[in-house]
């Protein structure tokens, strides 16, 4: 059985596997660049607010420190695969979530407590934060640094890992 695997091994066209996998990370790329042709640089919009339970969300008050703007959908299958990474670094970084095109307060209130969620989330029902900022798809991750500007912009599935990793290249640099 070994030798068959080895034999197959031998038989592949690595130039053939190669040029497949260059495809597909260009088009993986060139989604992600289309998902992202909207989303604004630089200097970070101002965000204020009031969050699910009431309280005043400034992005001016976290100057100094890094944030992350994290834009999802409580009808989303990817942010759900998300929101347990996203709700783990808020324990530990500053974070603002929103919840874009969802039903409204309730159901948002309801899917928080359904999925065990505390972080912080703004409802934004119609989009509008989500059109200040340029998202076109969620789940949308934006790492702030402690001056105010755009450092990193995430569509799609992100890794808590990846996440982290960034919030602290921003906090040591």
């Amino acid at each position: 059985m070994f030798k068959t695997f080895l034999a197959r091994l031998r038989r592949l066209n690595w130039k053939s596997i190669l040029i497949q996998l260059l495809i597909v990370i260009l088009v993986i790329g060139g989604v992600r660049m289309w998902q992202q042709r909207d989303a604004v640089s630089g200097t970070a919009p101002m965000i204020v607010d009031q969050s699910l339970k009431g309280t005043a969300i400034d992005l001016d008050d976290y100057r100094g420190k890094p944030v992350l703007v994290h834009f999802w959908a409580t009808w989303c299958p990817v942010c759900r695969l998300e929101n347990d990474s996203i709700d783990a670094i808020a324990n530990d970084h500053a974070v603002i979530s929103i919840a874009s095109w969802s039903e409204g307060a309730e159901d948002v209130a309801r899917f928080m407590a359904e999925n065990q969620l505390s972080m912080p989330v703004i409802v934004d029902p119609d989009g509008a934060w989500a059109s200040l900022y340029g998202v076109r798809a969620v789940p949308a991750s934006y790492l702030i640094d402690g001056q105010g500007e755009i450092r990193f912009i995430e569509t799609g599935y992100t890794t808590e890992a990846g996440l982290r990793l960034r919030l602290w290249w921003l906090e040591n640099s």
